[in-house]
């Protein structure tokens, strides 16, 4: 392990992360308490990195220390997935370990009232178990195990089940401009 190259990678990996994230400086610092002038050197590899500076920064773009220093696998290829539950009985499994342009989750969502909802985004939905109902503005869709769809999300939209049982999902979202690109379609 080369222990300075990992040290003068974690500036430019910062700066990344952070445009990546369409951050500036001074958004970065109101979100770590880490000043302006220490983030700019931080990134331009004129200030070492230490764990001060490196914690609230790993915290601000939630990405594990490890991730963001880039640190060498330990041996253990396992993925620890922590799944979030909300009231209405719904549980979320995000499965992207990076922050990048699209993050992967799978779902489980429990019946609840529509409530359709806008912002910037691409998404895409695959359903797994149970039937998903999906609102995309005026039109509504029941799709079964196996069926995809995918949508801007600046149409006014809402999923959950289309009935009283749950239904699993994989959810993929994207900024704007960010989709999922099918690279091999099945024979006709």
């Amino acid at each position: 392990m080369d222990v300075a190259r990992l040290i003068n990678d974690i500036g430019p990996r910062l700066r990344a992360l952070r445009h990546r994230r369409g951050l500036t400086l001074e958004a970065l610092s109101a979100q770590t308490g880490v000043s302006v002038s220490a983030l700019s050197r931080l990134e331009a590899g004129k200030r070492r990195p230490t764990l001060d500076l490196l914690l609230p920064l790993a915290r601000a773009h939630q990405v594990s220390l490890d991730q963001l220093v880039d640190a060498p696998a330990t041996g253990d290829p396992r993925v620890h997935l922590k799944p979030r539950r909300n009231r209405k009985g719904s549980v979320v499994v995000s499965l992207t370990r990076y922050p990048g342009p699209v993050q992967v989750f799978k779902q489980v969502l429990g019946p609840s009232e529509p409530r359709l909802v806008t912002h910037a985004g691409y998404e895409w939905l695959y359903v797994l178990a149970g039937d998903l109902r999906l609102i995309l503005g005026e039109r509504e869709l029941v799709l079964r195990p196996g069926e995809v769809a995918e949508f801007e999300t600046n149409t006014p939209h809402w999923f959950g089940p289309a009935g009283e049982q749950a239904v699993e999902i994989l959810h993929l979202f994207g900024p704007q401009g960010e989709k999922p690109r099918v690279r091999a379609r099945p024979r006709p």
